[in-house]
């Protein structure tokens, strides 16, 4: 594995005139812990008028855009409903990725879901590893009490069933298929393929995008344009991840076979934003009713590609 610590960032940012610095996955576990103040001081150093963030991975980062601590995140639909809650400034404003086969449910020593119950869980909450989970135990007609949930980020599921610490996780690519190739024993005992349609969708922070139109207009275009490479020459695409993310290239074409690249707001999108909301409520979890009129952000989609732009908002 590779990460780019923060002298490299500064360099990196020297090189493309960048202002705002993420830094992702770190401190999310011991080896990756960040020092903000040293890198603070070390961008200072270099000239940078840097916005150092740091936050977990995928989904989590959906809810540094409360506050406009960050602009733009890609992440499930329950980060969004859920962070929409805390501020109604978090907006999505495309569908991004249809997962056609994303997650699974890995267990290990077991060869059946069946053979669960009354074992521990990984779950890494606020996540589509917990929108399959709950849409497993939902289709499967599964009792949650028979289950000990655990709660972890997906990078610790491989490393906490090494320990022993759980019987089985419910995540998504690559850990599914990490997960498999780097231990014995442990098989996807179920994807999401009849159980989950799932998705990724982006989301701004509807307050800086209305006041930087053409900023984010250009983002959105960028997006798409990136979008419109993985559909024209999946091999070159996966070529270009597959390097950036150390990852397998015989994995990443997988991955981009398995899952459709598409930027698009159409009634499919909302109606799985719906369902999402639905099954957050079910569990207890939605502080209020979602407020359509202001979740939904079509403005730039519908600029940059209106042909993909067709739906109606739920109505209570």
């Amino acid at each position: 594995n590779f990460t780019m610590g923060y002298e490299d960032a500064a360099r990196a940012a020297h090189m493309i005139a960048c202002r705002t610095v993420v830094g992702l996955h770190h401190g999310t576990f011991p080896l990756i812990v960040i020092d903000t103040d040293a890198a603070r001081r070390h961008f200072e150093r270099n000239g940078l008028d840097e916005n150092l963030q740091t936050g977990p991975s995928g989904s989590a980062m959906v809810a540094f855009l409360v506050g406009n601590q960050i602009q733009a995140a890609l992440g499930t639909e329950m980060a969004g409903i859920q962070n929409f809650n805390l501020d109604n400034d978090v907006v999505v404003f495309s569908e991004m990725t249809r997962l056609e086969k994303f997650f699974g449910m890995l267990g290990r020593n077991v060869s059946s879901i069946d053979e669960l119950k009354g074992k521990r869980v990984g779950v890494a909450r606020g996540t589509g590893g917990e929108t399959f989970w709950l849409a497993l135990v939902e289709k499967l007609n599964l009792n949650q009490r028979d289950y000990t949930i655990v709660n972890l980020e997906a990078p610790e599921m491989i490393p906490a069933f090494e320990r022993g610490n759980i019987d089985a996780f419910a995540a998504w690519e690559p850990w599914v298929s990490r997960a498999t190739m780097a231990l014995p024993n442990v098989r996807n005992l179920r994807d999401n393929q009849g159980i989950l349609d799932g998705r990724i969708f982006g989301y701004l922070n509807r307050g800086w995008a209305t006041r930087n139109p053409a900023a984010a207009e250009g983002f959105v275009r960028s997006l798409v344009e990136a979008t419109d490479l993985v559909v024209r020459d999946p091999e070159e695409a996966a070529k270009t991840v597959s390097a950036f993310l150390k990852l397998d290239l015989a994995l990443t074409r997988r991955l981009i076979a398995n899952n459709r690249f598409d930027m698009r707001m159409d009634q499919a999108s909302i109606d799985g934003l719906r369902l999402v909301e639905r099954q957050i409520q079910s569990q207890g979890k939605l502080v209020r009713p979602v407020d359509w009129s202001r979740f939904v952000f079509p403005d730039l989609i519908r600029r940059v590609r209106p042909e993909k732009v067709a739906f109606q908002l739920p109505t209570a």
